[in-house]
């Protein structure tokens, strides 16, 4: 079938959709039923936590678990474990979530590609996350930043308040969005597959994704699911991958 053929074989269909819709009908002036389940089952906050450890772990991130307190060694054991030598961060996040010594870059509108790409990992916070699916969304708030930031470095350490910004499902969390703020909402690490279903991983984004759910009571949101090491973050200097950056 020629070009020209499929196209007026398509149009033909939407026609044929179309023909009991009056011409004059505008799309507001239809109500969209909304009557769809928006969670799918009742959780207390530890369950909902857990089930966001189990998803993300599913998806290949490593799931991390502290107190606030601990929050600035658990990063420095991250930063060591994945071999970082400098890390990026958005000028809302602390500079306590940093550790001395490490080469710290503050994003800026003046970060080049190339600069972000030399850079070993990023350090964010996050604007919501869904436990039934696992996801993480960004929306460039102060402690999130560009939507460049977190996509170029191969190494991203998210950081998730627990319980204030987990939420059980997708229609919840585009609640608390601003629909006019760019969103970036990631599920695992960057991956795709080619036609023989080889996953590759870290094309589009991070290669690796570490997610630091912080709670007051950190035994709380732990998981069976959880990813294997996750245990060991705090202590991790000595167990350094090749550094980068």
């Amino acid at each position: 079938m020629s070009g020209s053929g499929s196209r007026e074989t398509v149009l033909a269909r939407v026609r044929r959709a179309l023909a009991d819709v009056p011409r004059d009908e505008r799309p507001e002036q239809v109500k969209v039923a909304r009557d769809y389940l928006r969670v799918h089952g009742e959780r207390t906050p530890r369950e909902r936590a857990q089930l966001l450890a189990e998803h993300l772990a599913d998806y290949r991130a490593h799931v991390h678990h502290c107190s606030p307190a601990a929050l600035p060694r658990t990063v420095a054991g991250l930063l060591a474990l994945r071999g970082s030598r400098s890390v990026v961060t958005p000028p809302g996040v602390p500079d306590a979530w940093v550790p001395e010594g490490m080469r710290h870059v503050r994003d800026s509108a003046a970060l080049s590609p190339r600069e972000l790409d030399a850079i070993g990992s990023v350090v964010t916070g996050c604007a919501v996350a869904v436990a039934e699916t696992g996801t993480l969304v960004l929306d460039a708030s102060e402690d999130q930043g560009r939507r460049r930031v977190t996509l170029v470095p191969d190494h991203h350490i998210c950081v998730v308040r627990v319980p204030e910004q987990v939420v059980d499902s997708v229609p919840q969390a585009l609640e608390r969005l601003d629909p006019a703020r760019p969103q970036t909402w990631i599920s695992g690490p960057s991956a795709t597959s080619d036609i023989e279903l080889n996953r590759v991983e870290g094309v589009h984004g991070p290669r690796t994704l570490d997610v630091v759910l912080v709670t007051d009571d950190a035994a709380e949101t732990e998981s069976t699911e959880d990813s294997e090491g996750a245990e060991d973050s705090e202590g991790a200097a000595g167990n350094g991958a090749p550094p980068r950056g």
